[in-house]
């Protein structure tokens, strides 16, 4: 016991220090610059090219999915997550010790190119990502969590991090394991982050583009619109369009729906207008008892 709350006293701090670490000495890899300056690249281009003309910068829920890019990638994490995930990874590994087993490793990637290791890093991240996505749409108690991600009605880069906290254990959780069974020989996946970060940005800002032939492989805004209509087809009660960094996975198995231009439709979810409108709220409103709708209608 007392190991695990060293780990748990530990993670607080050094996390602590890294946060002050990256901010007071920024280096070409510190995160939360490159988060700050990626924001700053997209909400300029929505600026100068947007495609809802008519939608302000300072879009509604600007300010409230500002505070969620603070609390899901750093508040979040040096309060709670840090300490959580460290503790499991411990328990995990303990568990593994009672067999004999130092790691699950089961295929070796080490020996590649770093650029193969982490495009294949990526790939699978995403593949994974998409299919948890589709049980937050499908399974009624994790749609509770989702709907503060659909709560959005005016989209905007900073759309992408407005989601709850739990979405974040729930990710991880599912990765971790096929993930630690890949040897990546690569200590550091900064890039791979920021290009998930980069892309889920366009796919969430108020820009028209399609990528062209690009559209089948990368998600993109005139896709992603669409997982947030607000109207879903009959034959789609669950949604479409769950892919997050790419959209090939929605082509391949058929989760594609881009029926027309989206630049107008209405965002959201059935009966969203008694969903709290502030942070604390919304973090509340799973937990809350209440009917739990089996879909979206």
């Amino acid at each position: 016991m007392e190991k695990y709350i060293n780990i748990i006293s530990e993670s607080f701090t050094g996390y602590f220090n890294y946060l002050v670490t990256e901010i007071t000495n920024p280096t070409w890899t510190s995160y939360f610059y490159w988060l700050i300056g990626l924001s700053l690249l997209v909400w300029i281009l929505e600026i100068v090219i947007p495609w809802r003309k008519d939608q302000k910068a300072f879009r509604k829920g600007f300010w409230l999915d500002s505070f969620y890019i603070l609390f899901n990638f750093f508040l979040f994490s040096l309060i709670v997550y840090n300490a959580l995930s460290n503790v499991g990874v411990e328990l995990f590994n303990d568990f593994l010790a009672l067999f004999g087993i130092e790691n699950i490793i089961a295929i070796e990637l080490d020996g590649l190119a770093v650029w193969v290791q982490l495009l294949i890093m990526f790939v699978i991240a995403d593949f994974i990502q998409w299919n948890v996505h589709r049980q937050l749409h499908k399974r009624p108690w994790l749609w509770e969590f989702h709907k503060v991600h659909h709560s959005v009605k005016e989209m905007g880069f900073a759309a992408q991090f407005r989601f709850h906290f739990m979405e974040t254990i729930i990710y991880k959780t599912v990765q971790y394991i096929p993930l630690a069974m890949i040897g990546f020989g690569i200590k550091e996946f900064f890039v791979v982050h920021m290009l998930a970060v980069f892309i889920g940005h366009l796919n969430h800002a108020n820009l028209g583009w399609n990528y062209g032939p690009l559209g089948y492989i990368f998600n993109n805004p005139k896709m992603h619109i669409w997982h947030h209509s607000k109207e879903l087809p009959k034959e789609r009660p669950y949604g479409m369009n769950y892919g997050l960094s790419l959209s090939i996975w929605d082509y391949l198995f058929g989760t594609a729906y881009i029926p027309k231009n989206g630049k107008k439709i209405e965002l959201g979810f059935s009966g969203d207008k008694d969903f709290p409108e502030d942070f604390g709220n919304q973090t509340l409103y799973p937990f809350r008892k209440k009917k739990v709708e089996p879909n979206h209608i």
